[in-house]
């Protein structure tokens, strides 16, 4: 019976980079560690030391005859976070982040099934040259650019006034909690952008999940007498769940954390960025603005559990 040849010993190397290179080879555990290590120490101090920062600031407080902050810890930012004004602010960004998640649901799932089921060659690379064009440009130009469409000689209104329904879109305005004096600057206007700006952050999960959807399943729901609504309810949707949390995770953070489309195409009304912007920034109250930063890290650790639970990464 032959004997299995033996693995030959790797050849030693000469110079200092040989050594070094044979000691690696000889320890994977330490050349791991060296490849891992930087990386992991910049994660550690740039991001978690800077959550760390966050959440230790917060727990200080503002001194109301010296305006300096107080470094010991209390909770009594959090009790002044707990005002009617305060948790009007969180209220109103937690339910704008929701109806732009729903909305770009909405929007986005019949993109992406077109372009999973029936997009093909160079129809599909235009599809993804579509929804990746609006990225590749500034975010503050196509910001003050929809408030240049929604102004009130913008193309919107003008467009109304052309078909005679210029009393309609004044008739919206006038709805209060939706309308305003234009719509670049309304509930209403700041929802459209939200939409318009995170929309293919919404659209590629959507699509890369119902890419994965084997074709026979649908075919077998129709064969077995499935009409397209059910056919929707109890294949297409389960099994698109997991991109379209991965799309509404995107969604409602963006939204929740973000202060320039509140303070360009807004109202007077304040979002929860745009509150820590001018807590730290122009009242120069941080420890206000470090609570006020902790509430959408609690919001979405709580999302992801309840998404995690319902089994909605499973399949990402």
């Amino acid at each position: 019976m032959t004997a299995l040849a033996e693995t030959p010993p790797r050849p030693a190397r000469e110079g200092p980079g040989g050594r070094l290179s044979d000691a690696l080879w000889r320890r994977p555990r330490v050349l791991l560690a060296l490849l891992l290590g930087p990386p992991l120490l910049w994660l550690g101090v740039v991001y978690l030391g800077s959550l760390f920062a966050l959440l230790a600031q917060s727990f200080f407080s503002i001194d109301e005859f010296s305006g300096r902050i107080d470094r010991t810890l209390t909770l009594r930012t959090y009790g002044e976070l707990l005002r009617p004004a305060n948790l009007d602010i969180i209220w109103r960004t937690v339910a704008m982040a929701a109806a732009v998640t729903v909305a770009s649901v909405a929007i986005a799932f019949p993109i992406a099934y077109y372009a999973a089921r029936y997009a093909r060659g160079r129809w599909k690379a235009v599809f993804y040259l579509g929804i990746m064009l609006p990225l590749w440009s500034s975010y503050l130009v196509k910001v003050y650019a929809w408030k240049l469409i929604l102004a009130k000689e913008g193309i919107v209104g003008w467009g109304f006034e052309s078909v005679g329904l210029g009393w309609l879109l004044n008739a919206f305005l006038a709805v209060p909690g939706i309308g305003g004096n234009s719509l670049s600057v309304s509930p209403t206007g700041t929802f459209l952008v939200f939409v318009y700006v995170w929309l293919p952050f919404m659209i590629l999960p959507i699509q890369a999940a119902l890419e994965r959807v084997p074709p026979s399943l649908v075919e077998a729901a129709g064969d077995l007498g499935a009409t397209p609504a059910q056919t929707f309810r109890t294949v297409l949707w389960p099994l698109a769940l997991p991109g379209v949390v991965a799309g509404s995770i995107f969604t409602f953070s963006l939204t929740l954390g973000d202060y320039i489309i509140p303070q360009i195409i807004g109202t007077s009304a304040r979002f929860i960025g745009l509150a820590v912007y001018q807590y730290q920034g122009t009242a120069g109250n941080i420890p206000l603005a470090a609570a006020f930063a902790v509430v959408p890290i609690l919001i979405m650790g709580v999302y992801l559990y309840v998404a995690r639970r319902m089994g909605a990464f499973d399949a990402l």
